[in-house]
């Protein structure tokens, strides 16, 4: 069945619920077929390609103008339970059901690859996991959003713990502890008082805030959103995600590629536009103290990251300084930072999924998981070092990769604004970023090699070697992210 045929064939309420339904049986078969390892796998392939194929469909949908909702449960009065899609909610679907066929197959060489236990638990709680994303991302109002965001941080702790040592149990508690104890402290009061003033939750284009409250109050809501949404991990609500890397890579990759970081961002770049609204921001200047935050969050990060000999605790500080572009951007509140946030999204998306992939297969082929210790390791690991390079270059900002394009458009928000320390950040920021990230690449192709050539298991090599294509595809044919990002400010 083509997208085409499918999105005739079925309404657009229809594929709402396929969103959530595709990844719920996934998780239910694959702990039932747990003893037939690959029939498991098999199911999880499977269903990740229909979940694809639905999006895809829904998508053809979106991009016609076509904006189908579908109502799950109503709990009282003007408090419901929806599904309602929009582009910006398009853009985070499409990438993570992309991104889980993707996940999937590098899943299967890794957990075989280095002999995981419980590796039935870990598919079923990942397709879980994206159940949860979907939600998310597909979410109509607040309080739709806030359940969803609450089973993605439940659904991927026992992924953070998988290995069940005492590091993983500790980086759970504090995973969990960190986003369940922000989302309720803070996020929660911030829904409930912006119901309480303006009378709804529903995500609206320009906001529903204008004229309802004052210019310190919304910038105290707003701060309220940001930090309840420590997903997004803007200092200091940033520990949970350098402790999580205690996991196996795949999950490291859920985490900052494919569901969780992303919903945290995605919440509060949807906030900012549907719920503010860019004018009523740019109007007040409520979000500028964010601005500063954001810029710190972002230097400071990649001084950290510059220091980490641990690969995966390097590309972890990497991601909580990438993250903060989005929310600094989010902050500038002008029409192309916006359009510079949703693009980043997808590119950092693609571009880090393929970074941590790579982590991934040196450690399984080569037990390697410090920096010092890749001398030569390009040389050995061809495939794997060359996609690294494609996503470094990319999370540097630099053509012809996806990375570039986000950072082209902040840096044209920023400028509009004439918010020259928003300027100096990005700036600054990409000479730190090729500063901890291109030395791993000359270190592993020009220092000497020893050793024959070993690849990681084929599986994981075609999975970083398509994200790796991805980044540079991205670059090449942005049209359907640039389409939906546009869609966010056009009047």
């Amino acid at each position: 069945m083509t997208v085409l045929s499918m999105s005739a064939m079925m309404s657009g309420p229809s594929l709402l619920g396929l969103a959530l339904i595709i990844p719920a049986v996934v998780a239910v078969l694959v702990m039932l077929l747990g003893r037939r390892p690959d029939l498991r796998e098999a199911a999880s392939l499977v269903g990740a390609l229909l979940l694809f194929i639905a999006i895809c469909a829904l998508l053809v949908d979106v991009l016609a103008g076509a904006r189908p909702a579908l109502p799950l449960v109503r709990i009282a009065p003007g408090l419901e339970l929806i599904l309602r899609v929009e582009p910006l909610g398009m853009l985070f679907a499409i990438v993570a059901a992309t991104l889980w066929i993707a996940n999937s197959v590098y899943s299967i060489g890794y957990m075989r690859g280095n002999q995981e236990p419980r590796q039935t638990m870990f598919f079923a709680a990942f397709a879980v996991a994206i159940a949860a994303t979907m939600g998310v991302a597909l979410a109509g109002n607040l309080v739709t959003l806030f359940l969803f965001y609450e089973l993605l941080s439940l659904s991927t702790y026992p992924l953070v713990t998988h290995k069940q040592s005492p590091a993983a149990m500790r980086a759970g508690r504090i995973y969990l502890l960190t986003l369940i104890g922000a989302s309720m402290i803070l996020l929660l009061p911030a829904i409930i008082w912006t119901a309480f003033v303006a009378g709804t939750t529903n995500f609206q284009i320009g906001g529903i805030l204008a004229g309802r409250i004052g210019p310190l109050a919304m910038a105290v809501l707003l701060g309220l959103f940001v930090f309840g949404a420590a997903k997004a991990a803007v200092m200091p609500l940033h520990r949970w995600l350098p402790a999580a890397m205690v996991a196996p890579t795949p999950v490291s990759a859920l985490l900052h590629a494919v569901a969780v970081v992303k919903a945290g961002v995605f919440t509060i770049l949807k906030v900012t536009i549907y719920i503010f609204g860019l004018d009523t921001l740019q109007a007040t200047g409520a979000s500028q103290w964010l601005v500063y935050v954001a810029g710190f969050t972002i230097i400071a990060a990649s001084l950290v990251a510059m220091t980490a000999d641990d690969l995966k605790r390097r590309l972890a500080y990497s991601t909580i300084g990438q993250l903060s572009y989005i929310v600094m951007a989010a902050a500038l509140a002008t029409p192309a930072a916006a359009i510079g946030a949703a693009i980043h999204i997808a590119a950092h998306a693609v571009s880090k999924i393929t970074l941590f992939f790579a982590a991934g297969s040196v450690y399984t082929a080569e037990h390697v998981d410090k920096v010092s210790q890749m001398d030569g390791i390009g040389r050995r690991m061809p495939w794997t070092m060359a996609a690294f390079a494609i996503g470094a270059l990319s999370m540097i900002g630099l053509p012809p990769t996806a990375g570039f394009l986000g950072k082209w458009f902040m840096l044209s928000g920023a400028g509009s604004a004439h918010d020259w320390f928003a300027v100096a950040v990005i700036i600054v920021s990409t000479v730190l970023n090729a500063a901890y990230l291109l030395p791993i690449v000359t270190r592993a192709f020009l220092k000497p090699a020893g050793g024959p050539v070993a690849e990681a298991p084929l599986a994981m090599v075609v999975a970083l070697t398509a994200t790796a294509v991805g980044t540079i595809l991205l670059f090449l044919f942005p049209e359907v992210p640039y389409r939906l990002a546009s869609a966010l400010v056009s009047r």
